[in-house]
């Protein structure tokens, strides 16, 4: 029983989105990962047919090139952010897809993550009824450990 919660875990996943939610998470991930010595990998997954439903329609291949360099260019600073917090092996990825199976089972398995760090919150209410929480599917569907990170009540009082 005690060694499972002396667990050292080696390959840490923190997927953000760009919301204030994800600042607490990546914030925490670095504790984690710096504390053990550990890779962390920082995940940003792409909904493409999100953004077809927006904007009625196909979304052309310029705009998600463009949507990509972008968050490409936001992964670097948290990647900078990272190491300039002594975290010594970070990479960052982008994919596209549906986010729950994504984070919960796909990546982890490409990259051998052993804990996935996710914030609780990202949707209003609506929208968790309407399509669920990712942190929910997540916790239920991970093929590793999950953390879940609750937001800092001063970023949410901002």
């Amino acid at each position: 029983m005690v060694d499972s919660m002396l667990q050292q875990y080696k390959n840490i996943l923190a997927p953000v989105d760009g919301s204030k939610a994800t600042e607490t998470v990546l914030d925490r991930a670095i504790e984690v990962a710096k504390r053990n010595d550990t890779h962390l990998d920082i995940l940003n997954v792409l909904e493409v047919n999100q953004f077809s439903d927006t904007y009625g329609g196909a979304v052309s291949g310029d705009v998600i090139y463009k949507l990509s360099e972008d968050v490409q260019d936001r992964l670097e600073k948290l990647k900078k952010r990272a190491e300039d917090a002594g975290v010594k092996d970070v990479s960052v990825h982008i994919r596209f897809g549906n986010p729950k199976p994504v984070i919960a089972k796909e990546f982890p398995t490409d990259h051998h993550n052993e804990l996935i760090m996710i914030g609780s919150t990202g949707l209003n209410a609506l929208e968790r009824f309407m399509v669920g929480s990712v942190a929910t599917y997540v916790t239920r569907n991970a093929i590793c450990d999950v953390l879940v990170v609750k937001p800092d009540m001063a970023d949410e009082q901002k």
